[in-house]
C-alpha cells in the first residue's frame, strides 16, 4: 500500500464494495425465492440483506478507524495480508464459521450437524445462538474495553480531545496495570449483579476475554521483537495481524448475535453481514492511503470513545436488551462529533497561521 497520500476517487475505493453489494443482493433475492417460492418473500430476503449491511456498516465506523490506526504502521506486504487473507477471515470465519462453532459447541453436535440444523430448523439454531449470548457479551466487551481503556491509559498521548478527562487518564497511566484493575473492579460489579449460574459464566468469560487480550499483546510484542531483530522491514508484522483478527472478531460479536433478530436464516445473516464487513475493508483503506487520522486529530478518539461505549453496552446487554441500532448510532454519532471538533481545530488553526503571518498576532 502507498505510503504517499492517494488521490483515488471516493468511487475507487468503494468499486469492489459496489460489486459485492450488488451480487449479495441478487444471491440474497435468489435464496429468498427458493425458501418461500414468492415475489414478497424474495423481496422480504433482500431487504433483509440490505438492512444487515447497513447494520454491520454502521456498527464498525470504529473498526475500520481502529484498524487504519494500526495498519498505518504496519509494512506495504502485511498491510496487503490483512486486506486479504484478513478480509477473508472477517466475512467466512466470524459470519459462517463462528455462528457455526458456537452451536457445536452449545449443542453438543457436529460441524456438518449445525449446518443442517440452521437449515432445516433455523428457530432453534438461533435459540442457541441467543443462549450464548451472555458469555459471548462478556468476552468481547472485555476485550474491547481493554483496546479503548490501553489507549486512554497512555503517558506518551499528547493530544487530548476531552482534554480535563484525558489528561488524567494519561497521567495515572504511569501506575502499571491501572486499566486492568479497573476492568477486574468492573466485571466483579457485574458478576455480582447477575444471579446464579449466569453469574458465574460472566465471571469465567469476562476472564477469558482479559486474558485473551493479554496474551495477544504478549504475542504480538513478541512476534514483532523477533522480526525486528530478523529484519528492520519486517516491522508490524504477524504479531499486529493476530491483534487486528482478534479486534476484528470482538467488534463482530455485537452485529453477529444482532442479526439473530431480523432472521433466523444463517446463510442471509452470512450475506448481510458479509457485504458490510467489505465497506469496512474498503474504509480501512481509503482512511490508511488518504491519512485521514493525520489530517482530522481527533477521529481516533472517537473511535476509541465509540469503543469504550459498546464495551459498556455488551456488559449491560447481559442484564438488559439494548437495540443494535441504538449501538450503531452511538458509535457513528461520537466519530460524527469527533470529526467536527477536527475540522472546526482545522479551521482556527488555518486562521491562526494567516493571522501570524499577517503579523496581527
Amino acid at each position: 500500500m502507498n505510503r504517499t497520500q492517494s488521490h483515488t476517487s471516493l468511487f475507487g475505493y468503494l468499486k469492489w464494495s459496489i460489486i459485492v453489494t450488488i451480487a449479495g443482493l441478487l444471491l440474497g433475492g435468489v435464496l429468498g425465492w427458493q425458501t418461500t417460492g414468492t415475489v414478497s418473500g424474495m423481496l422480504t430476503v433482500f431487504f433483509i440483506c440490505a438492512v444487515l449491511a447497513v447494520l454491520e456498516i454502521s456498527l464498525s465506523f470504529d473498526n475500520a478507524i481502529v484498524n487504519a490506526n494500526k495498519l498505518k504502521d504496519m509494512t506495504p506486504v502485511w498491510q496487503q495480508r490483512f486486506l486479504t487473507w484478513g478480509i477473508l477471515i472477517a466475512v467466512f470465519g466470524m459470519r459462517i464459521v463462528f455462528p457455526l462453532l458456537i452451536v457445536v459447541i452449545a449443542a453438543g453436535i457436529g460441524p456438518i450437524d449445525a449446518i443442517v440444523l440452521a437449515a432445516a430448523q433455523p428457530d432453534e439454531y438461533a435459540r442457541i445462538m441467543h443462549d450464548a449470548h451472555l458469555p459471548i457479551a462478556a468476552f468481547g466487551g472485555t476485550f474491547l474495553m481493554m483496546v479503548g481503556l490501553t489507549y486512554f491509559f497512555n503517558h506518551e498521548k499528547e493530544i487530548h480531545w476531552v482534554v480535563m478527562l484525558e489528561k488524567h487518564m494519561s497521567r495515572y497511566a504511569t501506575i502499571k496495570g491501572v486499566e486492568i484493575a479497573f476492568v477486574l473492579a468492573l466485571i466483579l460489579i457485574f458478576s455480582n449483579i447477575l444471579d446464579g449460574e449466569d453469574s458465574t459464566t460472566f465471571l469465567v468469560s469476562a476472564i477469558y476475554g482479559l486474558i485473551t487480550f493479554l496474551a495477544v499483546e504478549l504475542l504480538g510484542g513478541l512476534l514483532d521483537a523477533s522480526q525486528r531483530a530478523m529484519s528492520e522491514a519486517a516491522r508490524g508484522g504477524l504479531g499486529a495481524f493476530i491483534y487486528l483478527e482478534v479486534l476484528d472478531a470482538s467488534f463482530s460479536f455485537d452485529g453477529v448475535i444482532g442479526a439473530f433478530a431480523l432472521t433466523q436464516n444463517l446463510f442471509i445473516i452470512a450475506i448481510g453481514l458479509g457485504i458490510g464487513a467489505m465497506y469496512v475493508r474498503s474504509m480501512t483503506i481509503m482512511l490508511v492511503e488518504k491519512q485521514t487520522l493525520t489530517h482530522y486529530r481527533y477521529l481516533e478518539h472517537g473511535a476509541f470513545y465509540a469503543i469504550l461505549i459498546l464495551s459498556v453496552i455488551m456488559y449491560v446487554q447481559t442484564l438488559y436488551h439494548i437495540p443494535e441500532v441504538i449501538t450503531g448510532l452511538g458509535g457513528a454519532s461520537l466519530i460524527g462529533l469527533a470529526l467536527w471538533s477536527s475540522i472546526r481545530h482545522n479551521r482556527q488553526a488555518r486562521i491562526h497561521d494567516t493571522n501570524l503571518a499577517r503579523g496581527e498576532i
